[in-house]
């Protein structure tokens, strides 16, 4: 099983459309959809209407899935399941996402959103932070994570590309274009991938990332205790500065509907 997509609802679906387009990189796939170079049908899905987010959709085999179907989470939370459409991908380009990474979600409750994940989804819990918890449907750290937001928002939305240099390149692209970094380049601990953020034209939050660790059965269950940064620090490298007043606007932006 993988993630497949987040479908989202816009003030403006042309002018989204255009910026995941011609400055992020993804490829229209028709009907307000957009999709990265692997074999998905379409990775972000856009309707006109107030901001908010409609359902995150994961794909797999008839055997991994069993029947197709949309699942309420306990904060509102749509998730929905489909079996895997068959679609060649394009051609590779190292500056094109490949496909999404992970969604973040804002929780009243980030503990029963774990345990719902786990108890009613079937994902696995890989980590733990003071402000995260980190789960997964395979290999891959994470799929979802939910933030201890005080509220049920989408946080924000990873896209996967090549490598490092990927990234690094994509933030250069986006300051071309006249979007500053909200916080980035730089390396998490869970997942230990390199990133970079963004706030696009829609209101919503974005990243740059590659590099995510997978993981096994045997793979420990890190805590709080196991993820601390020195004073002033937000991630590995500390190299950057994380812009926290945008951030947390754009993290208000989409609710679920």
């Amino acid at each position: 099983m993988k993630l497949q997509s987040v479908e989202l609802r816009v003030a403006d679906v042309e002018k989204t459309a255009e910026f995941f387009e011609k400055v992020w990189g993804l490829t229209r796939a028709g009907h307000g959809k957009l999709r990265g170079t692997a074999g998905l049908p379409y990775i972000i899905g856009l309707e006109q209407g107030t901001p908010s987010i409609r359902s995150i959709t994961f794909c797999g085999s008839r055997a991994e899935i069993g029947k197709e179907r949309e699942v309420k989470g306990p904060e509102g939370e749509t998730y929905r399941f489909v079996v895997e459409t068959p679609t060649a991908p394009l051609p590779t380009e190292r500056d094109r996402p490949i496909q999404l990474s992970h969604v973040v979600l804002n929780s009243a409750d980030a503990a029963a959103a774990e345990r719902f994940a786990v108890e009613k989804l079937g994902f696995k819990l890989s980590d733990r932070t003071r402000h995260m918890h980190f789960v997964r449907c395979n290999r891959t750290h994470h799929c979802i994570a939910y933030a201890r937001g005080g509220m049920s928002t989408l946080n924000h939305i990873a896209f996967e590309v090549a490598d490092i240099d990927a990234v690094m390149r994509g933030i250069g692209r986006m300051r071309d274009a006249g979007f500053t970094p909200v916080w980035g380049p730089g390396r998490h601990g869970p997942g230990n991938n390199v990133f970079g953020y963004f706030i696009g034209p829609h209101g919503g939050v974005i990243e740059y990332t590659s590099e995510v660790q997978e993981v096994g059965d045997d793979y420990k269950v890190g805590g709080p205790e196991d993820w601390k940064w020195p004073p002033g620090r937000t991630d590995q490298w500390g190299v950057s500065i994380r812009d926290n007043e945008r951030i947390a606007a754009a993290e208000r932006a989409y609710p679920w509907q």
